[in-house]
């Protein structure tokens, strides 16, 4: 069975700068930390996979001391959830409200797939919950229910190592060279690639410098008809998407290349 496998952060919808970043800031807020990421602070937080992760490594030392907070590793790994669980929360209140837009060609490509019979899953380190509410107000009821979601901490080890497509494969019993990511980030090209994926790019907002050379294509968005991809594609097969969107034929000609 040929699969379309997506991300969810910056593919599904461009989640990151009006999404992620102030709920973060938020929850640091209510909590009454010192913690105020700017754009470029969570540029380089992206590098690291997993919300929870991505809070721990802003507890160092002047922080913790600053703060008041405990020095001892359980007792701020019990923070850090909760800290997580309250972002979660603001963040899904923001996809509620339709802060945060299906990105062109996610409606329509995955709709596609599903009723051309193919297997549809999301692979994200964002938290379950997030990634649901995404996902449903990305693609409508009909086609999220039919999707498949692998999220959160699910695996023991987050993008860049490979455990979460991994484990898409493995659960789903897909033949790797039957499917294509698509993803956004230098670390979701390195952990697809590692799980031996395929990998269509279609950058988001923070990832323009990211590495995306082991990717097979990298496009601005999938665009749709009437709404073709803004820019130059930064990298394509010379027959891939010529109308100025990603088609189903044109990933069913990734697979079979």
């Amino acid at each position: 069975m040929p699969a379309l496998i997506f991300d969810c952060d910056g593919v599904l919808a461009d989640t990151e700068r009006d999404g992620h970043l102030p709920a973060f800031n938020l929850a640091f807020a209510e909590f009454g930390l010192p913690i105020s990421w700017d754009d470029a602070t969570y540029a380089e937080k992206l590098k690291i996979g997993g919300g929870k992760e991505r809070i721990a490594s802003t507890f160092t030392t002047d922080v913790v001391t600053s703060a008041g907070l405990s020095g001892d590793a359980d007792e701020q790994g019990v923070l850090i959830k909760r800290l997580h669980a309250r972002k979660t929360e603001l963040f899904t209140e923001r996809v509620e409200a339709g802060l945060l837009p299906g990105r062109p060609g996610i409606h329509r490509l995955i709709g596609e797939a599903l009723a051309a019979g193919w297997a549809v899953a999301i692979a994200s380190t964002s938290a379950e919950k997030s990634v649901r509410a995404v996902l449903r107000h990305a693609v409508g009821e009909d086609s999220y229910e039919q999707c498949q979601v692998f999220a959160g901490d699910v695996v023991a080890h987050k993008k860049p190592a490979p455990d979460i497509y991994l484990k898409v494969l493995a659960d789903l019993a897909l033949d790797p060279g039957a499917c294509v990511v698509v993803e956004d980030s230098g670390i979701g090209v390195e952990a697809a690639v590692g799980a031996g994926l395929t990998v269509l790019v279609t950058v988001s907002s923070y990832t323009a410098e990211d590495d995306f050379s082991r990717a097979t294509v990298v496009l601005p968005s999938l665009g749709d008809p009437g709404r073709p991809f803004a820019g130059s594609p930064l990298r394509k097969p010379p027959t891939f998407a010529q109308q100025g969107f990603v088609s189903l034929s044109d990933i069913a000609h990734l697979i079979h290349r």
